[in-house]
């Protein structure tokens, strides 16, 4: 099976034994750009490209979030849940800790739907609305949340949905 990433406009394709180098090394190039480079981590699209390198392979939901200064710079990306197939337990009051922890201003959230389909789903939207209302009481901003699957990337942000 192939996978297809896009770093700097330029289309990417790999088979998936040979991913985990290429997938670690563009890794660490994004990871460098956003602390580097204060309006890498504003652009939606390096995000979709971090978040579906680090979310795609999983066979199992994982929920991560994304930690941001207050130039929306990544402090730190965090898998903070791991589930199954089909599902993640997520505890506002872990989010809220980390993102303390860190001196996080603001977040994006992420997970991935192993089933391939990123629509956001109604508890998908629960959460994030849970989320939102807990890191609001911290000071803490969440910018979007997004859902990573084999069909493509949802931003809930864009959606209108938070």
């Amino acid at each position: 099976m192939t996978a297809t990433v896009t770093l700097n406009g330029r289309r990417y394709r790999y088979r998936r034994e040979d991913g985990p180098g290429l997938v670690d090394a563009a890794l660490q190039y994004l990871e460098e750009l956003c602390v580097r480079d204060g309006d890498v981590i504003a652009d939606p699209a390096a995000v979709r490209d971090y978040l579906r390198l680090r979310l795609l392979p999983r066979k199992r939901e994982v929920f991560a979030v994304l930690f941001l200064d207050t130039r929306h710079r990544l402090i730190e990306y965090r898998e903070l849940f791991k589930g199954t197939i089909n599902g993640a337990s997520v505890h506002p009051r872990e989010v809220a800790r980390v993102a303390l922890e860190v001196n996080a201003a603001a977040v994006i959230l992420a997970h991935n739907h192993p089933s391939g389909d990123p629509t956001p789903s109604s508890p998908d939207v629960r959460i994030t609305l849970r989320l939102k209302f807990a890191l609001d009481l911290v000071g803490v901003r969440v910018l979007d949340h997004i859902v990573v699957g084999f069909e493509g990337i949802a931003s809930m942000a864009e959606q209108g949905a938070i």
